[in-house]
């Protein structure tokens, strides 16, 4: 395995991260952004009003989009594993 290989290895995993990660943190993202400016607005602050919408935005996101990250993820993984033996010998 010559460190090209290794370099485009390590890039296809995190290119893999971001995209799989990229649903959940820009719903919490834009959730967080919204109380934030809820907040500021009635001068109400309160510890849970910005966790617990948090929370069900990022439940709802993974039951929306967990289906696809872990069909993806799935994916990435058995690739990764079927090129071991290519890259061993």
């Amino acid at each position: 395995m010559d460190p090209q290989q290794v370099l485009s290895y390590g890039q296809q995993g995190l290119y893999l991260l971001l995209m799989v990660a990229a649903p959940l943190l820009l719903t919490v993202l834009v959730i967080g952004l919204g109380v934030s400016i809820f907040q500021a607005a009635t001068q109400i602050h309160e510890a849970t009003l910005s966790f617990v919408p948090k929370l069900v935005g990022a439940v709802a996101m993974l039951a929306i989009a967990g289906p696809w990250m872990l069909t993806t993820l799935v994916d990435y993984l058995q690739r990764m594993l079927q090129s071991i033996p290519s890259a061993i010998g």
